[in-house]
């Protein structure tokens, strides 16, 4: 599938929703319906020094455009490939003293290319930036301030030998960025590294339940299919986590994107009464439930103070005692349970306690499996990571089983070619050659798996980061 095919779409006039994009053929799971470079993009303020700005991929050694020391390129080949979109900003930056913020940056190098190119469709678009909703009139008092400076000081960034743009045109840009800013996440998609304008994809609307995913591989961004998609139907994804009880996601649409969500999980509650869940033999009172959650929520605010100050041992006595407390009152797919489960698998495994991780982790799994679409994302990284956990505790035919499985669903969001599918292809070779010796030879393999840990450092699982999983779609915070 060639970048900037877009025959398998068109755009038309979605009910409720105004434009949207519907299938003109029919698609399978795991199809790419279409991919899509950046119309721009830039590397967060805070990844600058450690992230390729032309590719996005995070290394270790990056080097620094002589010119203005600010953009940093992973080699020749990607500081050449930039210079048609850093140049203008080359010299800005040299002008205005140093870099401005991300989203600053992001609406001037969108500006230049509308400089260059104009304001029509670009090849292989089939919506103008210029079209691109910018919801700027439902800002409130506080976002209308928040405007104005990033207005003011994108004039004092904008160089005068450029063309000039009306006040009105700079302030639909912020907005369209507001909006339409997709994350883009570094070459393993576990971390958020940067945010762009992708206009197609500006096109697709939001579903709880979408029919498409998004993913962003090798610099672009492919739009896949998550099951059958008739021709005519409308493609939709997911612009927030879905983990959130119908009416927390609506208000979090309406703050975040200014509409009302109609999807039929929304108008049903669907999955409402898991994710609010309690004990049924014997059920336990309102009053309790009530309290219980007022329990779980303040200690999840003590459990992510803590995390964030590095004290994984606080954060692990306290998930404990939340989730003891929450035993007899909450069912596994309840939310505060599943947050709390979550939480102390991820720093009970990068503390190396794996055994203890591993319970919780098929836990939360098992509660997971219940709410998520069976090949959602977020639910393919957690049974991986869960697979893994459970393969260092020396569960291997449940790590190996869960290591399977995440494959299987990183196969359809991910593809085949995404780097971390690959280092799950190769997880799945590894945990099936154990496992077919551990059923032959018990004593044998745990001789041999000892020898193999003592030589080799373990592979630790990643401290436990203070960032969110990224998510699709960028705000500001």
């Amino acid at each position: 599938m060639t970048v900037g095919s877009m025959e398998n779409v068109e755009v038309f006039t979605s009910e409720g929703k105004g434009r949207g994009l519907k299938a003109t053929e029919e698609f399978w799971a795991a199809d790419v319906i279409f991919a899509e470079r950046a119309y721009s993009a830039v590397v967060f303020d805070s990844l600058v020094n450690f992230v390729c700005h032309t590719c996005f991929k995070r290394q270790e050694k990056l080097h620094r455009c002589g010119q203005c020391k600010f953009a940093h390129y992973c080699d020749r080949t990607c500081q050449k490939d930039a210079w048609l979109n850093h140049k203008n900003e080359c010299s800005a930056i040299k002008r205005y003293g140093k870099a401005p913020n991300e989203n600053i940056r992001l609406a001037a190098r969108i500006m230049w290319r509308v400089e260059r190119e104009g304001t029509g469709l670009t090849e292989g678009c089939l919506v103008s930036v210029d079209e691109l909703q910018n919801h700027v009139e439902h800002f409130g008092e506080e976002e209308q301030q928040e405007l104005r400076v990033d207005v003011d000081t994108f004039l004092k960034y904008w160089p005068p030998q450029s063309q000039q743009f009306s006040v009105q045109y700079i302030s639909h840009i912020f907005g369209v960025i507001n909006c339409n800013g997709f994350t883009l996440s570094d070459q393993r998609g576990l971390q958020a590294v940067g945010v762009g304008i992708f206009p197609n994809l500006g096109l697709v609307n939001h579903d709880c339940w979408p029919n498409c995913t998004v993913i962003f591989n090798n610099g672009k961004i492919e739009l896949r299919a998550l099951g059958k998609i008739s021709e005519g139907e409308e493609l939709t994804v997911s612009y927030i986590d879905f983990l959130s009880v119908s009416e927390e996601r609506k208000r979090q649409l309406k703050k975040q994107y200014y509409f009302d969500c109609t999807c039929e999980h929304c108008q049903k509650g669907l999955k409402d009464d898991l994710f609010l869940g309690v004990k049924e033999d014997p059920k336990p009172s309102k009053e309790v439930v009530k309290e219980m959650i007022q329990f779980s929520k303040d200690t999840l605010e003590k459990i992510d103070k803590a995390r964030l100050e590095g004290l994984y041992h606080e954060v692990v006595k306290l998930c404990r005692e939340c989730l003891e407390k929450q035993e007899p009152v909450f069912a596994d797919t309840n939310l505060y349970t599943l947050r709390t489960l979550s939480m102390v698998s991820e720093v009970l495994s990068y503390l190396q306690a794996f055994e203890e991780a591993a319970h919780y982790a098929r836990r939360m799994v098992d509660g997971y499996m219940k709410l998520f679409h069976p090949n959602n994302a977020q639910l393919g990284m957690a049974v991986m990571r869960a697979g893994l956990t459970n393969w260092h505790a020396g569960n291997i035919e449940v790590g190996h089983g869960m290591i399977c499985k995440a494959y299987a669903i990183l196969l359809v969001t991910h593809g085949p070619s995404h780097p971390i599918t690959k280092d799950l292809e190769a997880m799945r070779v590894q945990t099936e050659m154990e496992l077919r010796m551990f059923r032959q030879n018990e004593f044998m393999y745990h001789k041999m798996r000892e020898a193999a840990l003592n030589n080799q450092p373990m592979q630790v699982m990643a401290e436990p980061s203070n960032e969110p999983a990224p998510a699709l779609f960028h705000k500001k915070q």
